[in-house]
This record gives structure tokens, sequence and C-alpha cells, in this order.
């Protein structure tokens, strides 16, 4: 099993490797620099309104009460900014997924794949239904499961085990956000992805960890995106799609 998990992380490391292939470079750089502009607007209206915020709420506050404004600044400041990341993911998954599935087909095709329809960047709009929906997808599946793991974080003793559940269950999370885009790409349905995803849940969730880790480090999730995308690509043709068709 320690293998399997090692090997899982292997494949990230080799999609960061793989980024300046001058083959894939455009299917990288343009969704980075749209997720750039994203992501620098919304902490620009953040920063922008934050003052704003931060003095109608306190003007709430009776003076007697004002030593309050010291203890809620810090936590209402990374609640804030907790909303502002995960506001950016969503919004650059939902942006990128048309990029990110004809990234996966360039790495699948380079990887031997010549069984898919040849895509370009000019493509993306034709993409731009079916990967928004499957986009979708993933969130109907998720949002169930991150209510229940709500409650229970919530639940005086069952709490202490929170942190770890939230890991496990992102980092499998991560798996499947990755992944789909190469299974997308084969015409594998969301339902027959997470069966072929449980068969190597190992290899599988040492990859989805490894990325969950490093999306703790500030501003890198802009690299991350491409080289999960490259990384589960590979993790799907070479040990996925590959021991589906015997090989």
């Amino acid at each position: 099993m320690n293998e399997s998990v090692t090997r899982g992380s292997g494949y990230f490391l080799e999609g960061l490797k793989q980024l300046p292939d001058p083959a894939i470079r455009w299917f990288v750089l343009l969704p980075m620099m749209i997720n750039l502009l994203v992501f620098g607007g919304l902490i620009y209206l953040t920063f922008r309104q934050f003052g704003i915020w931060m003095e109608d709420l306190f003007g709430w506050i009776p003076s007697w009460l004002s030593f309050l404004e010291y203890l809620l600044w810090p936590l209402l400041s990374m609640a804030v900014l907790g909303v502002v990341f995960f506001t950016f993911t969503i919004l650059g998954n939902l942006i990128a997924a048309p990029f990110n599935g004809l990234l996966a087909e360039k790495v699948q095709r380079l990887n031997g794949a010549d069984d898919l329809p040849d895509y370009e960047l000019k493509d993306w709009l034709v993409l731009l239904p079916r990967t928004v929906c499957r986009e979708l997808r993933k969130l109907v599946y998720y949002l169930p499961k991150a209510l229940v793991l709500l409650i229970l974080s919530i639940i005086p003793v069952v709490n202490l085990a929170s942190p770890v559940l939230w890991f496990l269950f992102n980092s499998w999370m991560m798996s499947i956000q990755y992944c789909d885009y190469a299974a997308d790409n084969r015409g594998v349905s969301f339902n027959d992805m997470l069966v072929r995803l449980r068969e190597q849940r190992s290899s599988v969730w040492g990859f989805g960890a490894t990325v969950s880790l490093l999306l703790l480090v500030p501003f890198i999730n802009l690299v991350i995106m491409p080289a999960a995308v490259v990384g589960s690509t590979l993790l799907w043709e070479r040990q996925i799609e590959r021991q589906r068709v015997g090989c």
C-alpha cells in the first residue's frame, strides 16, 4: 500500500516536470493567466471592501465591548480569506475546465492515445457546455458529503477526528477533480470513473493527498492546477486505463 501511495504522489511530481513541454505549453499558460486575473480581481475587491465591512460590523458593537474588536479582527480576516480561496477554487475550476480538458487530451495523445478527437485551443467554446456540466456533477457529489463532515465538525468529541476526515475526503476529491478530465475525454461516465478510481484507491489517494498538502501553500494553486491535470492524466492512462484494457 505504501508503494502505491508513493506512486500516486510520483504522478503529480512528473506532471510538474512536464509543464514546460512545448507541446502543452499554451494549454498550461492560458488557464493560468485567466486564473491569475480572476484571483487578482477577487483579492482586489476583497481588500477594497474589507475595511468597510469591518467598520459596519463593529459599528453594531457597544463601546463597552470594544475589546472584542481585537479578538474578532483576526478571526474574521481568516474567515474572509477562506471564503476568497474557496470562491476562487470554484470559479477557477469552472473557467479552466475546458482548457484542462484540452490539456488532458494533449497529454493523453503524447502517451499513445490516438483514438481521441483532436481538439485545439480554438475549440474550447465547443467543449464549454460539456465540461461545465461535468464540473456541476462533481459539486453534486461533493456538497452532501461536505455537509455531513461539517455537521460532524461541530459535535463535541466527534469533532476531534474532523480534521483527519476532512483531509482524507479532500484528498479523494482532488483525485476525482483532476482525473475526471482524462476520463471524460475517454467517454467514461462519472459513476464509472468513481468505480475505476476505487479499484486503484491507494495510488489515487496518494495523488490527491499530495495535491491537498501543496494547496495549503498560498498562491501555489496557480501552478498546481495544470500540474495536477497532467499528473492525473498520466495516472489515468498508465495505471487505470491500462489495467482496464488488460495491458
